[in-house]
């Protein structure tokens, strides 16, 4: 029997202990298809863009590692992508930064127009594949005190107020452009190290600053603005001014997209339980699936409990019509294309395992008040076949099934990136 076949019949026995829970397969592996997953650029090459301040990211983030291959240039970025796509079933999206821009010669952030990204354009629609965007208010000069959008100095502040501008209306060019909505992602590392005298003033500053930069109203059919929180950072370990009370605040009051990074609340937190909350208020979530170890590291996603309860709440709610899910991690400590694919199949995985579960029978349950039920059932869907059915998934997508997609990575690895000479790589700690 063929290695096709008998993944073939292991799929048809999986498909009748589904059934026999209620379980539509098909629909489900069709409903999986029609997601994209947002999959981040800066993984490729440690956050450090196409500036030139290759080594000096700052403002609390931090890549370790200095495994061989980081792509130095916008076409070793590209082609690096081409190949985990081609190793992750679906279509999913690429989610840029503003420091990824083709500069050709200094340009100030506040200066940043559609053409220095008509490149990643142009390659986008050559591969089928929608962005997103990031202002980066991070790695520069005016963001070396900790401080951007809620900066003291009115000059710095308008900076960067003029940076989330340009940036508003690069990424409305691209949702043009590409015929769907370009997420554009506001994250700013403001915050002190030590206990601040005054909390409120810099929390008015960034509410103002937001304000202004979202003054034109931009059609919702090419960009959507979505704004993100965090605890704390590095170097702002006492305050954060835009933490997550402050932007569920302003999401709800703005009507904007509130954006969840699982690494951005305090370790014993959990991202899973906000998604029904939030969703009651705002409109739409942008999620920033990541795996943080103690504090926010960024580690490459694993199924882990926590990944199954997000994609859990996403299916019981029936939001994937309003949840973006995307990815954020970066390890310079393991090849750079193996953790896009490991981390993305896994988000994909744990989602599949979500639409495989016997929601509407568990809620039914629930809601006659047969808990003992419930809780059997739920315990019996851990062992359930999902295997059987995501290699099917992989076979019916071509690509690589089980783990022989580190084949194609160590071939690659050997035939292109171990060419590239080793330059700079972040290593901050």
């Amino acid at each position: 029997m063929s290695k096709t076949t008998n993944i073939e019949a292991a799929f048809q026995l999986a498909q009748e202990q589904y059934d026999s829970l209620g379980v539509d397969v098909e629909a489900a592996l069709d409903r999986l298809r029609s997601v994209a997953i947002s999959i981040h650029c800066w993984q490729g090459d440690d956050v450090a863009g196409f500036e030139g301040n290759v080594g000096n990211l700052g403002n609390g983030l931090a890549v370790t590692g200095n495994y061989p291959g980081r792509a130095r240039t916008s076409g070793e970025l590209q082609s690096d992508l081409e190949l985990a796509y081609s190793l992750i079933p679906g279509r999913h999206r690429l989610n840029l930064h503003a420091l990824y821009g083709e500069f050709n010669g200094p340009v100030g952030r506040d200066e940043m127009e559609i053409e220095h990204f008509q490149n990643w354009i142009d390659w986008s629609r050559s591969q089928g594949v929608s962005l997103d965007f990031n202002p980066s208010y991070f790695s520069h000069d005016k963001a070396a005190d900790g401080f951007t959008l809620a900066h003291s100095d009115p000059s710095i502040r308008h900076f960067w107020i003029d940076h989330g501008i340009a940036c508003r209306k690069i990424a409305a060019a691209m949702g043009a452009a590409q015929g769907n909505p370009c997420i554009n992602n506001f994250w700013v590392p403001d915050g002190y190290k030590d206990t601040p005298a005054n909390r409120k003033a810099p929390r008015e500053r960034l509410a103002a600053s937001l304000d202004a930069i979202f003054a034109e109203p931009l059609s919702p059919s090419h960009t959507l603005d979505a704004v993100e929180s965090k605890l704390f950072g590095i170097g702002s370990e006492s305050y954060v001014v835009g933490s997550h009370e402050f932007y569920m605040g302003y999401a709800i009051s703005r009507n904007k997209v509130l954006c969840l990074d699982a690494g951005h609340f305090h370790p014993t937190e959990v991202i899973s339980d906000k998604i029904s909350s939030t969703l009651i208020f705002v409109p739409e979530l942008l999620l920033h699936v990541s795996r943080g170890v103690h504090w926010d590291s960024d580690h490459v996603v694993t199924y882990s409990d926590e990944l199954q309860a997000i994609m859990l709440e996403i299916v019981r709610g029936g939001y994937l019509d309003r949840v973006h899910i995307g990815l954020d991690f970066f390890d310079a400590s393991i090849n750079r294309v193996a953790a896009w694919a490991i981390g993305t199949r896994n988000a994909l995985k744990a989602l599949l395992a979500a639409l495989l579960e016997p929601t509407a029978t568990l809620q039914r349950l629930e809601r006659d008040g047969d808990y003992t039920a419930r809780l059997a059932l739920m315990e019996e869907q851990k062992t359930m076949p999902i295997g059987a059915v995501w290699d099917y998934y992989c076979q019916s997508a071509d690509v690589p099934i089980g783990a022989h997609w580190l084949e194609k990575v160590r071939q690659y690895e050997a035939d292109v990136q171990s060419k590239r000479s080793p330059g700079m790589h972040a290593q901050q700690v």
